[in-house]
Protein backbone atom coordinates (compact mmCIF):
# COMPACT_ATOMS: atom_id res chain seq x y z
CA UNK A 1 0.00 0.00 0.00
CA UNK A 2 1.28 3.43 -0.90
CA UNK A 3 1.49 6.34 1.46
CA UNK A 4 -1.54 8.56 1.00
CA UNK A 5 0.25 11.84 1.66
CA UNK A 6 -0.65 14.70 -0.68
CA UNK A 7 -3.59 12.95 -2.35
CA UNK A 8 -5.06 14.17 -5.61
CA UNK A 9 -8.15 16.34 -5.13
CA UNK A 10 -11.14 14.02 -5.56
CA UNK A 11 -13.87 14.98 -8.04
CA UNK A 12 -16.97 16.19 -6.22
CA UNK A 13 -19.18 13.75 -8.15
CA UNK A 14 -17.54 10.83 -6.32
CA UNK A 15 -18.60 12.06 -2.90
CA UNK A 16 -21.68 10.30 -1.55
CA UNK A 17 -21.67 7.45 -4.07
CA UNK A 18 -18.30 6.06 -2.97
CA UNK A 19 -16.64 5.71 0.42
CA UNK A 20 -12.99 6.44 -0.37
CA UNK A 21 -10.41 4.18 1.27
CA UNK A 22 -6.61 4.04 1.23
CA UNK A 23 -4.34 4.79 -1.69
CA UNK A 24 -3.51 1.62 -3.64
CA UNK A 25 -1.04 3.12 -6.08
CA UNK A 26 0.42 6.37 -7.27
CA UNK A 27 1.98 7.42 -10.56
CA UNK A 28 3.02 10.60 -12.28
CA UNK A 29 -0.38 10.97 -13.94
CA UNK A 30 -2.84 9.53 -11.41
CA UNK A 31 -3.61 8.18 -7.99
CA UNK A 32 -5.58 4.95 -7.42
CA UNK A 33 -7.82 4.63 -4.36
CA UNK A 34 -9.62 1.66 -2.95
CA UNK A 35 -13.28 2.56 -2.47
CA UNK A 36 -16.65 1.12 -1.59
CA UNK A 37 -19.50 1.59 -4.04
CA UNK A 38 -22.30 2.34 -1.58
CA UNK A 39 -25.05 1.93 -4.17
CA UNK A 40 -24.02 -1.48 -5.50
CA UNK A 41 -22.28 -2.70 -2.36
CA UNK A 42 -18.98 -3.68 -3.96
CA UNK A 43 -15.31 -2.83 -3.68
CA UNK A 44 -13.81 -0.85 -6.56
CA UNK A 45 -10.58 0.94 -7.46
CA UNK A 46 -10.91 4.60 -8.44
CA UNK A 47 -8.21 6.07 -10.63
CA UNK A 48 -8.19 9.87 -10.57
CA UNK A 49 -6.08 11.67 -13.17
CA UNK A 50 -4.02 14.41 -11.65
CA UNK A 51 -3.39 15.96 -15.06
CA UNK A 52 -6.48 17.90 -16.10
CA UNK A 53 -7.43 18.29 -19.74
CA UNK A 54 -6.06 21.63 -20.96
CA UNK A 55 -8.13 21.76 -24.15
CA UNK A 56 -11.52 20.37 -25.30
CA UNK A 57 -9.66 18.26 -27.88
CA UNK A 58 -7.62 16.55 -25.16
CA UNK A 59 -10.78 15.81 -23.19
CA UNK A 60 -12.56 14.36 -26.24
CA UNK A 61 -9.55 12.15 -26.94
CA UNK A 62 -9.54 10.83 -23.37
CA UNK A 63 -13.28 10.19 -23.42
CA UNK A 64 -13.10 8.34 -26.75
CA UNK A 65 -10.29 6.11 -25.57
CA UNK A 66 -12.11 5.48 -22.28
CA UNK A 67 -15.10 4.23 -24.27
CA UNK A 68 -12.78 1.92 -26.19
CA UNK A 69 -11.36 0.54 -22.92
CA UNK A 70 -14.88 0.08 -21.58
CA UNK A 71 -15.65 -2.18 -24.54
CA UNK A 72 -12.88 -4.62 -23.63
CA UNK A 73 -13.90 -7.74 -21.71
CA UNK A 74 -11.33 -10.39 -20.85
CA UNK A 75 -10.64 -12.40 -17.71
CA UNK A 76 -6.98 -11.32 -17.64
CA UNK A 77 -7.65 -7.57 -17.95
CA UNK A 78 -8.63 -5.37 -15.03
CA UNK A 79 -12.11 -4.30 -16.07
CA UNK A 80 -13.14 -0.69 -16.55
CA UNK A 81 -16.55 -0.41 -14.84
CA UNK A 82 -17.29 3.27 -15.39
CA UNK A 83 -15.68 6.59 -16.23
CA UNK A 84 -16.58 10.21 -15.79
CA UNK A 85 -15.42 13.79 -16.02
CA UNK A 86 -15.61 16.27 -13.17
CA UNK A 87 -16.65 19.67 -14.56
CA UNK A 88 -16.60 21.54 -11.27
CA UNK A 89 -13.86 23.65 -12.82
CA UNK A 90 -15.11 24.07 -16.38
CA UNK A 91 -11.75 25.39 -17.51
CA UNK A 92 -9.91 22.28 -16.31
CA UNK A 93 -11.99 19.08 -16.54
CA UNK A 94 -10.73 16.16 -14.48
CA UNK A 95 -11.22 12.57 -15.64
CA UNK A 96 -11.62 9.56 -13.39
CA UNK A 97 -12.04 5.82 -13.95
CA UNK A 98 -13.91 3.29 -11.83
CA UNK A 99 -12.01 0.02 -12.12
CA UNK A 100 -12.44 -3.56 -10.95
CA UNK A 101 -10.84 -4.12 -7.55
CA UNK A 102 -8.54 -7.14 -7.54
CA UNK A 103 -8.17 -8.57 -4.04
CA UNK A 104 -4.60 -9.69 -4.38
CA UNK A 105 -1.05 -8.31 -4.59
CA UNK A 106 0.69 -7.08 -7.69
CA UNK A 107 3.55 -9.21 -8.97
CA UNK A 108 6.17 -6.79 -7.66
CA UNK A 109 4.94 -7.22 -4.09
CA UNK A 110 4.44 -10.97 -4.54
CA UNK A 111 8.09 -11.45 -5.58
CA UNK A 112 9.23 -9.97 -2.27
CA UNK A 113 8.00 -13.23 -0.71
CA UNK A 114 9.95 -15.42 -3.14
CA UNK A 115 10.12 -16.42 -6.80
CA UNK A 116 7.53 -18.35 -8.78
CA UNK A 117 8.02 -21.93 -9.93
CA UNK A 118 8.25 -22.77 -13.62
CA UNK A 119 4.68 -24.09 -13.43
CA UNK A 120 3.43 -20.84 -11.85
CA UNK A 121 5.31 -18.75 -14.41
CA UNK A 122 3.75 -20.74 -17.25
CA UNK A 123 0.24 -20.32 -15.87
CA UNK A 124 0.80 -16.60 -15.33
CA UNK A 125 2.16 -16.24 -18.85
CA UNK A 126 -0.82 -18.09 -20.28
CA UNK A 127 -3.24 -15.61 -18.71
CA UNK A 128 -1.29 -12.48 -19.61
CA UNK A 129 -0.53 -13.50 -23.19
CA UNK A 130 -4.18 -14.35 -23.77
CA UNK A 131 -4.98 -10.79 -22.66
CA UNK A 132 -2.31 -9.37 -24.97
CA UNK A 133 -3.70 -11.39 -27.87
CA UNK A 134 -7.11 -9.89 -27.11
CA UNK A 135 -5.93 -6.26 -27.01
CA UNK A 136 -3.47 -6.61 -29.89
CA UNK A 137 -6.35 -7.76 -32.08
CA UNK A 138 -7.95 -4.42 -31.28
CA UNK A 139 -4.92 -2.38 -32.28
CA UNK A 140 -3.89 -1.54 -28.70
CA UNK A 141 -0.36 -1.75 -27.33
CA UNK A 142 0.16 -1.57 -23.57
CA UNK A 143 3.73 -0.18 -23.74
CA UNK A 144 4.31 -0.31 -19.97
CA UNK A 145 4.27 -3.94 -18.86
CA UNK A 146 6.09 -4.41 -15.57
CA UNK A 147 5.54 -6.41 -12.36
CA UNK A 148 3.64 -3.53 -10.72
CA UNK A 149 1.09 -3.65 -13.56
CA UNK A 150 0.37 -7.35 -13.12
CA UNK A 151 -2.23 -8.10 -10.45
CA UNK A 152 -2.69 -11.57 -8.99
CA UNK A 153 -6.26 -12.64 -8.28
CA UNK A 154 -6.82 -15.70 -6.06
CA UNK A 155 -8.14 -18.79 -7.89
CA UNK A 156 -9.76 -21.90 -6.43
CA UNK A 157 -8.35 -24.67 -8.56
CA UNK A 158 -5.05 -23.39 -9.96
CA UNK A 159 -2.27 -20.85 -9.31
CA UNK A 160 -3.29 -17.22 -8.98
CA UNK A 161 -4.82 -15.66 -12.09
CA UNK A 162 -2.84 -12.84 -13.67
CA UNK A 163 -4.57 -9.61 -14.68
CA UNK A 164 -2.98 -6.76 -16.61
CA UNK A 165 -3.63 -3.33 -15.12
CA UNK A 166 -3.01 0.25 -16.15
CA UNK A 167 -4.17 0.06 -19.73
CA UNK A 168 -6.04 3.21 -18.80
CA UNK A 169 -2.90 5.17 -18.01
CA UNK A 170 -0.93 3.79 -20.95
CA UNK A 171 -3.58 4.53 -23.55
CA UNK A 172 -5.25 7.61 -22.13
CA UNK A 173 -2.02 9.53 -21.73
CA UNK A 174 -0.57 8.38 -25.05
CA UNK A 175 2.85 8.07 -23.44
CA UNK A 176 5.73 6.67 -25.49
CA UNK A 177 7.59 5.64 -22.32
CA UNK A 178 10.97 6.67 -23.69
CA UNK A 179 13.83 6.41 -21.18
CA UNK A 180 14.13 9.50 -19.04
CA UNK A 181 14.36 10.48 -15.42
CA UNK A 182 10.57 10.18 -15.27
CA UNK A 183 10.56 6.53 -16.31
CA UNK A 184 12.90 5.09 -13.69
CA UNK A 185 10.40 2.42 -12.70
CA UNK A 186 9.78 1.40 -16.32
CA UNK A 187 13.25 1.51 -17.87
CA UNK A 188 14.09 -2.04 -16.79
CA UNK A 189 11.28 -3.44 -18.98
CA UNK A 190 11.58 -1.31 -22.12
CA UNK A 191 11.90 -3.08 -25.46
CA UNK A 192 14.92 -2.28 -27.67
CA UNK A 193 12.67 -0.41 -30.10
CA UNK A 194 11.35 1.75 -27.25
CA UNK A 195 14.93 2.63 -26.34
CA UNK A 196 15.78 3.48 -29.94
CA UNK A 197 12.60 5.49 -30.44
CA UNK A 198 11.46 3.50 -33.47
CA UNK A 199 7.78 2.75 -34.23
CA UNK A 200 6.19 0.26 -31.85
CA UNK A 201 4.10 -2.79 -32.62
CA UNK A 202 2.63 -5.62 -30.55
CA UNK A 203 6.13 -7.13 -30.39
CA UNK A 204 7.15 -4.51 -27.82
CA UNK A 205 4.66 -5.92 -25.30
CA UNK A 206 5.93 -9.44 -25.95
CA UNK A 207 9.49 -8.37 -25.12
CA UNK A 208 8.51 -6.51 -21.94
CA UNK A 209 6.39 -9.41 -20.73
CA UNK A 210 9.29 -11.76 -21.41
CA UNK A 211 11.45 -9.71 -19.02
CA UNK A 212 8.67 -9.70 -16.42
CA UNK A 213 8.27 -13.49 -16.58
CA UNK A 214 12.02 -14.01 -16.41
CA UNK A 215 12.16 -11.87 -13.28
CA UNK A 216 9.27 -13.85 -11.78
CA UNK A 217 11.38 -17.03 -12.10
CA UNK A 218 14.78 -15.61 -11.06
CA UNK A 219 13.78 -12.85 -8.65
CA UNK A 220 16.25 -10.55 -10.40
CA UNK A 221 15.79 -7.68 -12.87
CA UNK A 222 17.36 -8.72 -16.16
CA UNK A 223 18.83 -5.26 -16.89
CA UNK A 224 19.56 -3.52 -13.56
CA UNK A 225 21.23 -0.17 -13.04
CA UNK A 226 20.35 3.45 -13.69
CA UNK A 227 17.80 4.53 -16.23
CA UNK A 228 20.12 4.96 -19.21
CA UNK A 229 22.42 2.09 -18.23
CA UNK A 230 19.48 -0.29 -17.95
CA UNK A 231 17.73 0.95 -21.08
CA UNK A 232 20.72 0.79 -23.42
CA UNK A 233 22.13 -2.51 -22.09
CA UNK A 234 19.50 -4.48 -24.02
CA UNK A 235 20.66 -3.02 -27.33
CA UNK A 236 23.87 -5.06 -27.06
CA UNK A 237 22.94 -8.02 -24.87
CA UNK A 238 20.18 -10.58 -24.49
CA UNK A 239 18.87 -11.22 -20.97
CA UNK A 240 20.56 -14.07 -19.14
CA UNK A 241 18.45 -17.24 -19.02
CA UNK A 242 19.48 -19.36 -16.00
CA UNK A 243 20.74 -22.88 -16.61
CA UNK A 244 18.30 -24.40 -14.12
CA UNK A 245 15.25 -23.20 -16.03
CA UNK A 246 13.34 -26.01 -17.81
CA UNK A 247 14.32 -26.12 -21.47
CA UNK A 248 10.84 -25.50 -22.89
CA UNK A 249 10.27 -22.49 -20.63
CA UNK A 250 13.74 -21.14 -21.43
CA UNK A 251 13.11 -21.54 -25.15
CA UNK A 252 9.94 -19.47 -25.25
CA UNK A 253 11.36 -16.74 -22.97
CA UNK A 254 14.45 -16.54 -25.17
CA UNK A 255 12.22 -16.00 -28.21
CA UNK A 256 10.09 -13.41 -26.44
CA UNK A 257 13.17 -11.37 -25.51
CA UNK A 258 14.85 -11.50 -28.92
CA UNK A 259 16.32 -8.10 -29.79
CA UNK A 260 14.85 -8.14 -33.29
CA UNK A 261 11.04 -7.77 -33.10
CA UNK A 262 10.65 -10.05 -36.15
CA UNK A 263 12.17 -12.94 -34.15
CA UNK A 264 9.59 -12.74 -31.37
CA UNK A 265 6.43 -14.88 -31.31
CA UNK A 266 2.98 -13.38 -31.52
CA UNK A 267 0.85 -13.49 -28.40
CA UNK A 268 -1.17 -16.33 -29.93
CA UNK A 269 1.98 -18.37 -30.67
CA UNK A 270 3.28 -17.77 -27.15
CA UNK A 271 -0.04 -18.87 -25.61
CA UNK A 272 0.29 -22.20 -27.42
CA UNK A 273 3.90 -22.59 -26.30
CA UNK A 274 3.11 -21.98 -22.64
CA UNK A 275 0.20 -24.38 -22.82
CA UNK A 276 2.72 -27.06 -23.82
CA UNK A 277 4.82 -26.18 -20.75
CA UNK A 278 1.75 -26.61 -18.53
CA UNK A 279 0.87 -29.94 -20.17
CA UNK A 280 4.41 -31.22 -19.63
CA UNK A 281 4.33 -30.21 -15.98
CA UNK A 282 1.03 -32.02 -15.46
CA UNK A 283 2.56 -35.20 -16.83
CA UNK A 284 1.11 -35.11 -20.33
CA UNK A 285 2.83 -35.38 -23.64
CA UNK A 286 3.43 -32.56 -26.02
CA UNK A 287 0.54 -32.40 -28.44
CA UNK A 288 1.31 -33.57 -31.91
CA UNK A 289 0.23 -31.56 -34.92
CA UNK A 290 -2.57 -31.18 -35.56
CA UNK A 291 -3.72 -30.91 -31.96
CA UNK A 292 -7.53 -31.17 -31.62
CA UNK A 293 -7.48 -30.03 -27.99
CA UNK A 294 -5.43 -26.93 -28.83
CA UNK A 295 -7.91 -26.15 -31.59
CA UNK A 296 -10.82 -26.64 -29.19
CA UNK A 297 -9.27 -24.38 -26.53
CA UNK A 298 -8.61 -21.73 -29.18
CA UNK A 299 -12.31 -21.92 -30.14
CA UNK A 300 -13.34 -21.51 -26.49
CA UNK A 301 -11.26 -18.35 -26.25
CA UNK A 302 -12.61 -17.10 -29.58
CA UNK A 303 -16.12 -17.17 -28.11
CA UNK A 304 -14.85 -14.89 -25.30
CA UNK A 305 -16.78 -16.68 -22.52
CA UNK A 306 -14.08 -17.29 -19.92
CA UNK A 307 -14.49 -15.36 -16.68
CA UNK A 308 -16.80 -12.88 -18.39
CA UNK A 309 -19.47 -11.11 -16.30
CA UNK A 310 -22.83 -12.77 -15.52
CA UNK A 311 -25.12 -12.92 -18.55
CA UNK A 312 -28.89 -12.56 -18.21
CA UNK A 313 -29.75 -14.69 -21.26
CA UNK A 314 -27.70 -17.67 -20.06
CA UNK A 315 -29.18 -17.29 -16.57
CA UNK A 316 -32.66 -17.43 -18.08
CA UNK A 317 -31.86 -20.68 -19.85
CA UNK A 318 -30.55 -22.38 -16.71
CA UNK A 319 -33.49 -21.07 -14.68
CA UNK A 320 -35.86 -22.42 -17.33
CA UNK A 321 -34.14 -25.82 -17.27
CA UNK A 322 -34.48 -25.94 -13.49
CA UNK A 323 -38.22 -25.19 -13.66
CA UNK A 324 -39.01 -27.53 -16.56
CA UNK A 325 -37.28 -30.53 -15.03
CA UNK A 326 -37.94 -29.58 -11.39
CA UNK A 327 -34.30 -30.06 -10.39
CA UNK A 328 -32.34 -28.09 -7.79
CA UNK A 329 -29.26 -27.60 -9.99
CA UNK A 330 -28.81 -26.43 -13.59
CA UNK A 331 -25.73 -24.94 -15.18
CA UNK A 332 -23.98 -24.01 -18.42
CA UNK A 333 -20.32 -25.00 -18.35
CA UNK A 334 -17.46 -23.78 -20.53
CA UNK A 335 -14.40 -26.05 -20.52
CA UNK A 336 -10.96 -24.46 -20.77
CA UNK A 337 -7.74 -26.46 -21.03
CA UNK A 338 -7.45 -27.06 -17.30
CA UNK A 339 -10.77 -26.14 -15.71
CA UNK A 340 -14.53 -26.26 -16.03
CA UNK A 341 -15.98 -22.77 -15.71
CA UNK A 342 -19.66 -22.53 -14.72
CA UNK A 343 -20.78 -19.71 -16.99
CA UNK A 344 -24.30 -19.75 -15.57
CA UNK A 345 -25.55 -21.71 -12.60
CA UNK A 346 -28.68 -22.23 -10.53
CA UNK A 347 -28.58 -23.93 -7.14
CA UNK A 348 -24.79 -24.29 -6.94
CA UNK A 349 -22.20 -21.85 -5.55
CA UNK A 350 -19.15 -23.36 -7.25
CA UNK A 351 -17.74 -21.15 -10.01
CA UNK A 352 -15.02 -23.43 -11.37
CA UNK A 353 -13.36 -26.79 -10.84
CA UNK A 354 -10.43 -28.63 -12.32
CA UNK A 355 -11.20 -30.88 -15.27
CA UNK A 356 -9.89 -34.00 -13.56
CA UNK A 357 -12.61 -33.64 -10.88
CA UNK A 358 -15.51 -33.34 -13.30
CA UNK A 359 -18.29 -35.91 -13.24
CA UNK A 360 -17.56 -39.28 -14.73
CA UNK A 361 -13.92 -38.57 -15.50
CA UNK A 362 -15.05 -36.92 -18.76
CA UNK A 363 -12.74 -33.95 -18.36
CA UNK A 364 -15.85 -31.80 -18.40
CA UNK A 365 -16.66 -32.85 -21.97
CA UNK A 366 -18.84 -35.51 -23.56
CA UNK A 367 -19.53 -35.81 -27.27
CA UNK A 368 -23.15 -36.96 -26.95
CA UNK A 369 -26.02 -36.29 -24.57
CA UNK A 370 -25.15 -37.98 -21.29
CA UNK A 371 -27.83 -39.18 -18.84
CA UNK A 372 -26.81 -40.83 -15.56
CA UNK A 373 -29.99 -41.74 -13.71
CA UNK A 374 -28.17 -42.94 -10.57
CA UNK A 375 -24.56 -41.91 -10.09
CA UNK A 376 -23.94 -44.62 -7.49
CA UNK A 377 -25.41 -47.40 -9.62
CA UNK A 378 -24.29 -46.46 -13.12
CA UNK A 379 -21.15 -48.44 -14.14
CA UNK A 380 -19.62 -45.25 -15.61
CA UNK A 381 -19.60 -43.51 -12.22
CA UNK A 382 -20.14 -46.08 -9.47
CA UNK A 383 -16.42 -46.76 -9.03
CA UNK A 384 -15.44 -43.09 -8.82
CA UNK A 385 -14.30 -41.62 -5.49
CA UNK A 386 -17.21 -40.07 -3.60
CA UNK A 387 -15.39 -36.71 -3.71
CA UNK A 388 -16.26 -36.46 -7.40
CA UNK A 389 -19.99 -36.57 -6.72
CA UNK A 390 -20.48 -35.65 -3.02
CA UNK A 391 -24.24 -35.03 -3.31
CA UNK A 392 -25.51 -35.51 -6.88
CA UNK A 393 -27.31 -38.77 -7.68
CA UNK A 394 -28.71 -37.73 -11.07
CA UNK A 395 -26.97 -35.94 -13.94
CA UNK A 396 -27.98 -35.13 -17.51
CA UNK A 397 -25.92 -32.98 -19.86
CA UNK A 398 -25.97 -31.96 -23.52
CA UNK A 399 -22.67 -30.98 -25.19
CA UNK A 400 -22.42 -27.51 -26.73
CA UNK A 401 -20.77 -28.39 -30.04
CA UNK A 402 -20.25 -25.67 -32.64
CA UNK A 403 -20.99 -26.06 -36.35
CA UNK A 404 -17.28 -26.64 -37.01
CA UNK A 405 -17.12 -29.41 -34.41
CA UNK A 406 -15.60 -27.70 -31.38
CA UNK A 407 -16.96 -28.84 -28.02
CA UNK A 408 -17.24 -25.78 -25.76
CA UNK A 409 -18.88 -27.40 -22.73
CA UNK A 410 -22.42 -28.41 -21.83
CA UNK A 411 -25.85 -27.51 -20.52
CA UNK A 412 -26.55 -29.83 -17.57
CA UNK A 413 -29.06 -30.51 -14.84
CA UNK A 414 -28.53 -32.45 -11.61
CA UNK A 415 -30.48 -33.71 -8.63
CA UNK A 416 -29.69 -35.13 -5.22
CA UNK A 417 -32.10 -38.03 -5.87
CA UNK A 418 -31.95 -40.70 -8.59
CA UNK A 419 -34.50 -40.18 -11.34
CA UNK A 420 -35.37 -41.38 -14.83
CA UNK A 421 -35.46 -39.31 -18.01
CA UNK A 422 -37.55 -40.19 -21.05
CA UNK A 423 -36.86 -39.41 -24.73
CA UNK A 424 -39.17 -36.38 -24.74
CA UNK A 425 -37.36 -34.87 -21.76
CA UNK A 426 -33.99 -35.51 -23.39
CA UNK A 427 -35.22 -33.69 -26.51
CA UNK A 428 -36.35 -30.72 -24.42
CA UNK A 429 -32.95 -30.50 -22.71
CA UNK A 430 -31.26 -30.66 -26.13
CA UNK A 431 -33.47 -27.82 -27.36
CA UNK A 432 -32.41 -25.68 -24.38
CA UNK A 433 -28.78 -26.49 -25.14
CA UNK A 434 -29.31 -25.36 -28.73
CA UNK A 435 -30.64 -22.05 -27.38
CA UNK A 436 -27.51 -21.62 -25.24
CA UNK A 437 -25.23 -22.38 -28.18
CA UNK A 438 -27.18 -19.94 -30.36
CA UNK A 439 -26.58 -17.18 -27.79
CA UNK A 440 -22.85 -17.97 -27.88
CA UNK A 441 -22.83 -17.80 -31.68
CA UNK A 442 -24.63 -14.44 -31.62
CA UNK A 443 -22.03 -12.99 -29.24
CA UNK A 444 -19.14 -14.20 -31.35
CA UNK A 445 -20.72 -12.82 -34.52
CA UNK A 446 -21.30 -9.42 -32.88
CA UNK A 447 -17.71 -9.37 -31.63
CA UNK A 448 -16.35 -10.11 -35.10
CA UNK A 449 -18.48 -7.35 -36.63
CA UNK A 450 -17.17 -4.92 -34.01
CA UNK A 451 -13.58 -5.94 -34.75
CA UNK A 452 -14.21 -5.50 -38.48
CA UNK A 453 -15.56 -1.98 -37.93
CA UNK A 454 -12.57 -1.16 -35.73
CA UNK A 455 -10.23 -2.36 -38.47
CA UNK A 456 -12.00 -0.18 -41.04
CA UNK A 457 -11.62 2.91 -38.83
CA UNK A 458 -7.92 2.22 -38.48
Amino acid sequence: MVDAASPVSLPAVLQGRYRIGPVLGRGGASVVYRARDLLLGREVAIKVFSTRAATPEQLRTQEGEARMLGGMNHHALVALLDAGVDLTDATAPQMFLIMEFVDGPDLRRRLRDGVLTAFEVAYLAWDLLAALQYVHERGIIHRDLKPANVLLAPAQARPARGKIADFGIAVLTGSNHEPSEETTGTAAYLSPEQVEGTPLGPETDIYSLGLVLLEAYTGRIAFPGGVLESAFARLDDDPLIPNDMPADLAGILRRMTARDPKDRPTAEEAVTAFRAVIVRHLGGDRPSAPDPEASRVAAVRDYNLLDSPPDLEFDRITALAGRIFDVPVAFISVVDADRVWLKSRQGIDLQELTRDRSLGGTGGLHEETLVIEDVKADPRTAALPSSEHPSFRFYAGVPLITADGHNLGSLAIADVQPRSMGPAEVSTLEDLAAMALHEMELRRAARRVALGLLGQRE
